[in-house]
């Protein structure tokens, strides 16, 4: 089986300024920062899927129709009982919700399980902390969202394989 989600990866420049937060983080609230090259804005967690309906969700995601949109990181926080920090967005844009929910209906009409929680779109930048932190503010960390991607992680030695990339349209307006 494999352990699958769909993400987007924000780019070259975004990735280091968000690993550099993640530095940070982890000096004031312990842990292990998460490396630039694995950072991540999980759209639709999956778990362990069969090999035989990994065809269903390349359908799922061919399936979804919206354009690029900017993203801007403009707070940090974490979750106490996961032990992570995190980046997020104060205010969320209407293109990465409608983007996570067209892709969650594409799947949930195929029959494949969902986690049940509500959509919190965040980068996890730290794990293991030894201390909540409470929401902050931060100069926001911006980047065009121009793919997402259906993603494997590696059993041995941790990372991330891209089993698929599909790109996002250019907005007509």
């Amino acid at each position: 089986m494999a352990r699958l989600f769909f993400a987007l990866w924000p780019d070259l420049p975004a990735r280091q300024a968000l690993a550099a937060h993640g530095e940070r983080l982890a000096r004031l609230a312990g842990g292990r920062p998460v490396p630039a090259s694995r950072l991540h804005l999980t759209l639709v967690f999956l778990g362990e899927i069969e090999p035989p309906r990994i065809d269903s969700l390349r359908e799922a995601a061919q399936e979804v129709e919206a354009n690029r949109f900017g993203m801007a990181l403009d707070e940090i926080g974490s979750f106490r009982h996961a032990r992570v920090a995190w980046a997020g967005l104060r205010k969320p844009s209407p293109a990465l919700l409608t983007l996570q929910a067209a892709l969650a209906g594409n799947l949930a009409r195929r029959g494949i399980e969902l986690e049940p929680r509500p959509f919190a779109p965040h980068l996890t930048l730290v794990r293991g902390i030894g201390e909540t932190m409470a929401r902050e503010e931060i100069q926001a960390v911006q980047w065009t969202a121009k793919t997402f991607s259906l993603v494997e992680t590696r059993r041995a030695g941790g990372g991330y394989d891209t089993v698929a990339d599909w790109s996002l349209r250019e907005s007509s307006v």
